[in-house]
């Protein structure tokens, strides 16, 4: 790294103090490119980078980057760009219609999580993870790569199938917050193409569109000199640079190529003001968005220093934000600010605030003052401290799994390196930057950012939210206007007052236990420590990543033998409790407490289970266990955050029904249970706050978690037993013991039986959503489950094929489905079809013969085999990660699963066939108890 000559002498200090990996830099040196990935180009100038990376192992992530999207559109092309990456699923010279797809499912790629691209405003991508166990699929990932950067097919029919399914995207997004979204968003940019460029683009222009449109809009586009191939994993880099040259060199620029333009964004003339509401929005917010700016990207370590220094400066005035929501009668729900823009090269400073049925004037006051008093003042020395050491606490932790760094991370910084050059200098070097800049960020750095903000006095606002009674009155365009000047100007705006807070989380510590008894198994590689206060703490050391320790708990006991009078205090037992914070402090507090540190612990009340969660790194698992007892022993009573938890609440629901959807899910989550006052909470309403009693909850809070006697802790990760075993006895072996008998109850809610249809007509947007629900109670088993879930995900592959690609009646969607041991073995399979009102019958029906043909023939072989080689690929990478074990652990402990099936999956999942398939969904699909949910718009009632 080139020098760097400190300006004083206690910056000289800390780099000689923090040791030799930090070189001695100027802030005028360029950000040098991380050495661990390949960038090449080739002649016809394509980009690409090549990074060998292990992590996960035989698996390699490749990446077509477009650097083009719907910005570039021609006025009769609007929306075809994003129909574009749509085709190239749908037929290229290689692989005919849906061959893509039926190939990569069948090596382990599922659609839509594995294999998936988007389109935005300025670019194109595609993601395309290849495992690489088997010969070939490496080079077949890269020819579909190459099949989609200059080899789809276009052809007519499959352009006019395709329209249908763009059009019912199109549709699953309408609605309230989008019919405000498009009123205010081309406000927002008026004056530039942004404004009439949505990706989405215009349903009539996908109707009836001349195919050669789209056709002109990928010759025009797709070529080398726009584009980037990432491949970042398990692969010789001069094997993939051999085959990025074999299939993409030969790719030719069009001849008088179309300049690839950029759309310019102007500042605001003058401020403006919108107000847009809607019958079916659920809530108000409104939002402030300053000029843009054109945006340079980082290209020397100044560069860099100032990013951060702008980092800080919204984290800081998010956490003024935040903590005005901590009062009583918060005058908004939330608020943010943020810099950023939908528009590539361009920023915008904006504030959002979220204000419920909260006085929109008053709320927009607050944050606009609170904002004003951050431009004037500034931070404090203690707010600045805290933010440095979360930034290099964050740094530190990325740094040291710099070894155990999932592939596709890197991709994405590549990805966005090419779009938008972000500086790609390496974790390393970025560690060494921190540690050389942050000590040197000062005060007055940060405050300039807001101060610069001060005469940035125009801004476009907008209103959004319920189209409320006339009794209600809102504000105007010219109010909110005078709302924001007068707040800005407010002369008795005083300086934020720091509040003292405690710098140990624990009064007094813990009398510590003992470890009574330690046992080994074998199978699982676990660790067991028998503690004197009647608790266990089972130990999986790995070496999955360098700096990570998760911990969970749990032992039967619940939620579920409360009765009626107690169910909304026990449901939301454990929120009221973290919402008023822990010993003396408020979760605000705690916040500033764990300043630098990373770990995090708490408790969590299930419907038959006590448990708790936390994580931390090696450093810090200390400070996760202290939180873990502080919040077991120290619930803290503190009446206004309680009252501000319910007026929240109470706001935020207030409207939650004028939503169709969440209309429908209520009603048809209460028709499930039979309308049991006891069954699951669909979507709450206001008076359910009310009906929270504050000390109750705590009673119940405490009746679950105050007695660890029971309790099975797990604990997974960057172990070293030595260190964690006097930590353990302390924070766990100390907790209170009272002996108690645990015990889990089933509140006897049941879904309902026989067939049921329910059918619902609600809402303005021509759009319905089918769910329907397969119950019964049946004896658990875990080859029954298996049978189960592989029944779900053979249906969804047949949903693909046969309802969204043959009918096109829909963009997505899904079957889920398995059996549950507890509180009552039965099953339940779940299936969701967002759609078209008048295709509504041919996919009831559509999917009902899919079903009946499953009962009746079983599955295509070939689509069992996907099936059973995407969980084969999902196993290999899970089976690595810390999560997967202390969730698979923690069961073994409670309900008592058995071990072989998580540790030997693989047999049980290779040994199913199409005839236990059929067998287990004629016992399942059986259509005894079937409760069809139908969703339709107002105008399309039947």
């Amino acid at each position: 790294m080139p020098t760097f000559v400190p300006k004083n002498s206690l910056l000289f200090l800390f780099v000689i103090i923090t040791g030799a990996g930090i070189a001695q830099t100027n802030l005028s040196d360029k950000i040098p490119v991380d050495a661990k990935v390949k960038i090449g180009k080739l002649d016809n100038g394509l980009t690409y980078y090549i990074r060998q990376n292990k992590k996960p192992e035989q698996k390699v992530e490749l990446r077509l980057a477009i650097n083009a999207g719907s910005i570039l559109e021609d006025d009769d092309q609007q929306g075809l760009a994003h129909m574009a990456e749509h085709m190239a699923f749908n037929g290229t010279k290689n692989f005919k219609k849906n061959d893509i797809i039926s190939f990569l499912q069948s090596i382990g790629v599922e659609f839509g999580n594995d294999l998936n691209a988007y389109t935005s405003f300025d670019e194109t991508v595609y993601m395309l993870p290849i495992p690489t166990d088997k010969p070939g699929n490496l080079e077949k990932g890269f020819q579909i790569l190459e099949d989609w950067a200059h080899q789809v097919s276009y052809l007519t029919e499959d352009i006019n199938d395709e329209r249908n399914v763009i059009l019912e995207e199109s549709r699953s997004g309408k609605g309230a917050e989008d019919r405000m979204f498009r009123k205010t968003y081309h406000r927002q940019f008026a004056g530039s193409k942004y404004a009439e460029r949505l990706p989405i683009g215009i349903d009539s222009i996908i109707k009836n569109y001349n195919p050669d449109a789209i056709r002109r809009f990928y010759k025009d586009w797709y070529r080398p000199n726009l584009m980037a191939v990432i491949v970042v994993g398990d692969v010789d880099p001069a094997k993939a640079e051999a085959m990025i040259k074999q299939h993409f060199g030969s790719i030719k620029n069009p001849d008088n190529a179309r300049p690839r333009t950029y759309a310019p964004v102007p500042p605001y003339a003058a401020s403006e003001a919108m107000v847009v509401t809607d019958k079916e929005a659920t809530s108000f917010g409104i939002t402030l968005n300053y000029s843009a700016k054109p945006l340079q990207p980082d290209v020397t370590i100044g560069d860099y220093k100032n990013s951060i220094v702008k980092s800080i400066f919204s984290t800081l005035t998010n956490q003024r934000l935040r903590e005005l929501t901590q009062k009583e009668n918060p005058p908004y729900l939330g608020a943010f600010v943020n810099f950023g823009s939908y528009a590539r090269g361009y920023e915008q400073f904006s504030v959002y605030v979220f204000n419920g049925t909260n006085d929109a004037q008053k709320s927009l006051a607050v944050a606009v003052e609170e904002l004003e008093k951050v431009k004037r003042f500034g931070f404090t020395a203690a707010e600045l401290e805290r933010s440095k050491k979360n930034l290099l606490t964050g740094m530190e932790r990325s740094f040291n799994e710099k070894d155990k760094t999932e592939s596709e991370a890197y991709t994405e910084e590549y990805i966005r390196n090419f779009l938008s050059q972000e500086a790609i200098p390496g974790i390393a070097t970025e560690f060494d930057y921190y540690k050389m800049l942050l000590p040197a960020i000062t005060l007055d750095e940060v405050n300039a950012i807001g101060k610069n903000l001060q005469g940035d006095n125009k801004f476009f606002a907008a209103l959004t939210g319920p189209a409320v009674a006339d009794s209600v009155k809102l504000p105007t365009p010219a109010s909110i206007l005078a709302t924001a000047k007068q707040a800005a100007e407010n002369k008795n705006i005083v300086a934020y007052e720091e509040k003292a807070i405690a710098a140990n989380l624990l009064e007094k510590a813990p009398k510590p236990g003992k470890v009574v008894k330690e046992t080994v198994d074998v199978k699982l590689g676990t660790k067991t420590w028998f503690l004197s206060n009647g608790t266990t703490v089972t130990l999986k050391k790995t070496d999955f990543k360098n700096d990570q320790i998760l911990l969970g708990a749990r032992r039967a006991g619940g939620t579920g033998g409360y009765t009626l009078a107690d169910k909304f205090n026990a449901q939301y037992a454990s929120t009221v409790v973290s919402v008023m914070g822990f010993g003396s402090f408020s979760p605000i507090d705690l916040q500033k407490t764990l300043a630098g540190k990373s770990a995090s612990a708490g408790a969590s009340l299930g419907a038959i289970t006590d448990g708790f969660s936390g994580s931390s790194s090696v450093k810090d698992q200390e400070t996760m266990l202290q939180l873990l007892y502080l919040k077991a022993t120290s619930p803290r009573i503190d009446t206004a955050l309680f009252r501000s938890f319910v007026q929240k609440n109470k706001a935020q629901m207030q409207f939650a029904m004028a939503d169709p959807q969440n209309a429908f899910i209520d009603t048809l989550i209460k028709v499930k249970s039979g309308n049991n006052p006891l069954g699951q909470i669909a979507v709450p309403r206001p008076e359910y706050f009310d009906k929270i009693d504050m000390q109750r909850s705590v009673d119940i809070y405490n009746e679950h978690f105050s007695d660890a006697t029971g309790m099975d802790f797990v604990i997974v990760g960057s172990i070293d037993e030595n260190k964690l075993k006097p930590l353990v006895e302390k924070y766990i072996g100390g907790l209170p013991s009272k002996g108690k008998k645990f015990m889990w109850k089933d509140n006897g809610v049941r879904s309902a039986k026989g067939k049921i249809n329910l059918n619902l007509n609600k809402g303005q947007a021509d759009k319905s959503l089918i769910i329907a629900f397969y119950t019964g109670e049946i004896p658990f088993s875990d080859d029954l489950d298996l049978k189960a879930r592989a029944i779900a995900e053979i249906l969804n592959i047949r949903i693909i094929e046969e309802l969204r690609e043959k009918i096109q009646g829909i963009y997505s969607g899904n079957m889920s489905g398995g059996l549950n041991k507890l509180p009552y073995p039965n099953y339940q399979f779940a299936i969701q079809l967002p759609c078209n009102p008048e295709k509504v019958d041919t996919l009831l029906l559509a999917m009902n013969t899919e079903i009946e043909n499953l009962k009746k023939n079983g599955p295509k072989l070939a689509d069992l085999e996907k099936v059973k080689q995407q969980w084969l690929e999902e196993n290999k990478v899970s089976m690595k990660e810390n999560g997967t074990w202390l969730s698979q652990i923690l069961k073994t402990k409670f309900p008592g699963d058995d071990v072989d099936r998580f540790l030997n999956a693989d047999k049980y999942i290779k040994a199913l066939t199409p005839e236990q398939i059929k067998d287990a969904a004629k016992l399942l699909l059986n259509g005894n108890n079937v409760l069809t949910g139908v969703l339709r718009p107002e105008t399309k009632a039947k």
